[in-house]
């Protein structure tokens, strides 16, 4: 352990020590998801503190604690991972009713949002024990705070997080067409020797902004915000592109401050001279807007008897 740490350890009691941690408790505590240094100091009292360690990985979290200069013996960890959460779930119940203090961590970041833990959180709850959540690192909130896709005080407002996408090809572009239609900042997790495939399935978004995070907050750390079609060449363009774990962002459908949108705007105008699947798809090109909600929105104008949207619909008829 390093001098830092010791440190940190003595911090963490002096911070910490005096709250109050109640038995039979199940603590969620978020872990770094690179740098060591991201660990929280309550996080370094509970995990010291704590009866069982409960882990997806027992042979990890014991590297990470050991770190820190906490000693945990093998009869102390517990593995909850998601082939067996359901089961060691109620081993947890039954530690906790048994007045154990029991912390869960996931192999890195904040349990139970794309790791396991939602299962052993809801058991516990069930059983009508505590969940004290501790908060700390987390790869979504870290990518979202550095990429600036969350527009504020707009309709696009917010983020959807979608987590991982579907390994199979035809699945895959399914939901891509899918959340096309989404004009929030759509957050996407993906593993480096899928990163590829998850590139040329978002291509078809074309001009909409794509953030690429990786490696966060390691040495290789690396952030970049290109367009959905230009990401493969991107990704070709160093062998260390497609290394690491990913966060993917997809920016907020770009439309100016008027009311209808720069993208409904031309649409609106390229309605009236041309056929609706050639103004949608010439409005998307020129907007960079997702075809999808262009299209969505001239049958809407249609249905509410906008006569731009019918006249493209007449001149679709006669395409």
């Amino acid at each position: 352990m390093s001098a830092s740490f010791a440190t940190a350890l003595a911090a963490a009691h002096d911070a910490a020590a005096s709250q109050h941690y109640p038995q039979g408790a199940l603590y969620v505590v978020a872990t770094p998801i690179g740098n060591l240094a991201d660990i929280t100091l309550r996080a370094l009292y509970v995990l010291q503190l704590a009866d069982t360690v409960a882990c997806e990985d027992t042979r990890h979290t014991q590297q990470l604690l050991r770190a820190y200069g906490i000693d945990k013996s093998g009869a102390e960890l517990l593995a909850v991972h998601q082939h067996n959460e359901a089961e060691a779930a109620q081993d947890v119940v039954q530690r906790l009713q048994q007045g154990q203090r029991v912390a869960y961590v996931s192999d890195a970041g904040t349990p139970g949002v794309s790791d396991p833990g939602a299962r052993l959180a809801h058991a516990v709850q069930q059983a009508q024990l505590r969940v004290m959540p501790l908060p700390g690192a987390s790869s979504i909130t870290t990518a979202l705070s550095a990429a600036g896709a969350v527009a504020h005080a707009t309709e696009q407002g917010g983020f959807v997080f979608a987590g991982f996408l579907p390994v199979k090809q035809a699945e895959r572009a399914a939901a891509v067409q899918k959340l096309a239609s989404e004009s929030r900042c759509i957050v996407l997790l993906e593993a480096p020797h899928r990163i590829q495939e998850l590139a040329a399935a978002l291509a078809p978004l074309g001009e909409r902004a794509v953030t690429l995070a990786r490696e966060l907050t390691k040495q290789f750390e690396e952030i970049t915000t290109q367009p959905a079609h230009a990401l493969t060449a991107w990704l070709e363009g160093g062998t260390q592109r497609s290394r690491g774990e990913f966060v993917v962002l997809l920016h907020p459908v770009a439309t100016s401050d008027d009311k209808g949108g720069e993208s409904q705007r031309v649409l609106r105008l390229l309605l009236a001279e041309l056929p609706l699947k050639t103004a949608v798809r010439l409005a998307a090109e020129i907007t960079g807007a997702s075809r999808n909600v262009l299209y969505d929105t001239a049958l809407e104008w249609k249905r509410a008897g906008d006569t731009a949207a019918d006249a493209g619909d007449t001149n679709d008829a006669t395409e």
